[in-house]
């Protein structure tokens, strides 16, 4: 199994390089294909969720939309008066991310090209991060919450591939995608691996099960940590 860094690197290979006017089109209202339809609904979805667990009112709270890509959780997030960091590994989706922020809320969203986990990115109420450790070992996992969560004042909200027969069988048909669009692998794992990868890294906060969205290639489940 790769290094977390590996795999951050080969995700900033794709998603800067690779499929950046992809991501680009994915996360529009341009028209896709039927298959990635079912993909942008089932973000859609899956964004409204892990939104739903945060107080309507965020004025104060500063959080952390850790993955943030062309922006729409950064910018819901703003919407209800959150100071934003908004950090991805692709300098390209960040500039979509500004063009498509509207200019009042630039002010409250700070995004910012690097590595979700650097500390100096401070402290926050609030951590979401929406499909941005899909890729990762579960071992990588718990010590990515690790780190954030001494950090993390209220909840860190985040989603997995669940491991299903369904989702495997999709994994596999995906593949019929052109090369240059294909996503990187993404990774099952059951709760128990995650809440046994959290209890390694002494991660005690209780965790549980927000959420799982299912729309044709998208399956995800969204997860709550109370650090």
């Amino acid at each position: 199994m790769e290094s977390y860094a590996t795999t951050r690197a080969r995700l900033e290979e794709y998603f800067d390089r690779t499929a950046a006017k992809t991501w680009e089109r994915l996360t529009s209202d341009a028209p896709v294909s039927r298959i990635r339809q079912t993909v942008r609904e089932g973000r859609d979805a899956m964004r409204a969720a892990m939104l739903a667990r945060l107080p309507d009112d965020l004025g104060g709270a500063r959080v952390l939309d850790a993955g943030c890509g062309a922006g729409p959780l950064s910018v819901a997030l703003a919407e209800r008066g959150a100071e934003v960091v908004g950090v991805d590994i692709s300098p390209a989706l960040l500039e979509v991310a500004r063009r498509r922020t509207p200019e009042a809320l630039l002010p409250r969203i700070s995004y910012v090209a690097g590595d979700m986990l650097d500390e100096g990115h401070g402290r926050f109420d609030y951590v979401m991060a929406m499909d941005s450790l899909i890729h990762y070992a579960a071992s990588d996992i718990g010590r990515a919450l690790a780190r954030l969560a001494p950090r993390t004042g209220r909840a860190i909200l985040f989603t997995i591939a669940p491991r299903t027969p369904f989702l495997s069988a999709m994994w596999v048909a995906g593949k019929a995608f052109p090369r240059a669009d294909r996503s990187p692998q993404i990774i099952p794992h059951s709760d128990g691996a995650i809440a046994a990868a959290l209890q390694a890294e002494g991660v005690t906060g209780p965790l549980s099960r927000v959420t799982r969205v299912s729309r044709g290639f998208y399956i995800s489940q969204a997860m709550e940590l109370r650090p």
